[in-house]
């Protein structure tokens, strides 16, 4: 026969174990609870900072094309021509790009330069003043070790229908940054005549004014 108190003690461990068992199906709960919380947060933060990274990528975006910046001349006549054209002038990367597009001139060689002022009100274009040089340099070649003015682009040559098209891009200019010595707002484009010969100083002899535009914002 078992004693009375053997199957207080049996009864007793039994329960001990169903406690220990519940308590580790609890710690179990607990534990798998946690889990899926900070699963739940880790996603959270992942979304987060993948839309964080997408609002900062926007914004450095919308940085970049506030940098560029565009004027757009047009060329009109002047000294009884009928030279025309438009020239486009993009700020990018702390470069300008210049593209020019002109018709009307005989065909060949043609001096163009940023002059002065932005005043295009002469019949001849004087108004435009001389050569834009506000480093005072020598005329020259662009580029040259001897010196050359920072409105001396160069020549440009027109085909058989008087149609001429020019790119030139420079970090030695600037669209509205206010530096005296780079910016080209208020400067004029002249288109002469004749051929630059880069020697005769301070216009290398090229000839009368035959098309101008105002850089203007």
């Amino acid at each position: 026969m078992i004693s009375s108190n053997l199957i207080l003690r049996i009864s007793l461990n039994l329960c001990k174990l169903k406690n220990t068992i519940k308590m580790k199906k609890s710690i179990y709960l607990l534990c798998t609870l946690f889990l899926v919380i900070a699963f739940s947060c880790k996603n959270e933060k992942k979304e987060e900072s993948t839309i964080e990274s997408t609002e900062m990528e926007e914004v450095v975006s919308a940085e970049k094309a506030s940098d560029v910046k565009t004027i757009s001349v047009a060329l009109e006549p002047k000294s009884g021509s009928a030279v025309s054209g438009e020239v486009v002038f993009t700020q990018k990367d702390g470069k300008v790009t210049m593209v020019a597009n002109i018709k009307g001139l005989k065909p060949g060689e043609h001096a163009i330069h940023l002059h002065e002022k932005a005043d295009c009100s002469a019949e001849d274009a004087t108004s435009t003043g001389g050569h834009w040089n506000p480093t005072f340099e020598n005329h020259g070649k662009w580029g040259s070790s001897e010196g050359y003015h920072k409105g001396d682009i160069g020549n440009i040559t027109a085909d058989e229908n008087g149609v001429a098209t020019l790119t030139f891009e420079t970090d030695e200019w600037c669209i509205g940054c206010g530096d005296d010595k780079k910016d080209i707002v208020g400067r004029g484009i002249i288109v002469h005549e004749g051929v630059d010969d880069f020697v005769t100083q301070p216009t290398g002899n090229a000839g009368g004014r035959v098309t101008c535009g105002g850089i203007i914002e």
